[in-house]
């Protein structure tokens, strides 16, 4: 594979401060989600409960749609004569893939769907670890990570308990 000509310097840098702590706020929603699921299990009335189901996965899609477009705005970076066409292609459709693949689950019965969710945040993962490193930013897998651990054992969680 060709180098897609990125600035050396910065193409690996970690995320900084405030990227790493809004990471880990985004984790909020997904660890209150589960949790309350548990707590709440048969405890309310129906209607809140499917509010706070659906709630979690549609937060989770919306987190997958986010990352799957992540690798969408490193590769338009890239000027067109330095691109390598492969990755750039590659990059585009996992992104779309994610991004369907989501939207699919949050049509799915939620205890389905939470764990397409779960298991697509790791697939995302699994890819970026990949494409991040020929798109610069190799630096943020550590904390990618982190937040997929979390979040996708907070999808499964809530679906174990539905």
């Amino acid at each position: 594979m060709s180098t897609l000509s990125l600035d050396a310097s910065t193409s690996h840098t970690p995320p900084g401060r405030l990227a790493r702590q809004l990471g880990h706020a985004s984790l909020l929603p997904f660890v209150a989600g589960a949790v309350f699921i548990w707590l709440l299990s048969g405890r309310v009335q129906p209607e809140p409960f499917i509010f706070l189901v659906g709630a979690l996965t549609s937060y989770a899609a919306l987190v997958i749609a986010f990352l799957g477009g992540l690798p969408w705005g490193l590769a338009v970076r890239v000027r067109p004569e330095d691109a390598d066409h492969e990755l750039v292609q590659r990059t585009l459709w996992t992104g779309l893939i994610r991004l369907l693949t989501a939207w699919i689950a949050v049509s799915m019965p939620p205890h389905a769907g939470l764990v397409v969710l779960g298991a697509l945040l790791i697939a995302g993962y699994l890819i970026d670890r990949r494409l991040y490193p020929l798109l610069g930013a190799g630096g943020w897998l550590t904390l990618r990570f982190r937040l997929t651990i979390v979040a996708s054992l907070s999808c499964f969680l809530a679906a174990a308990q539905l």
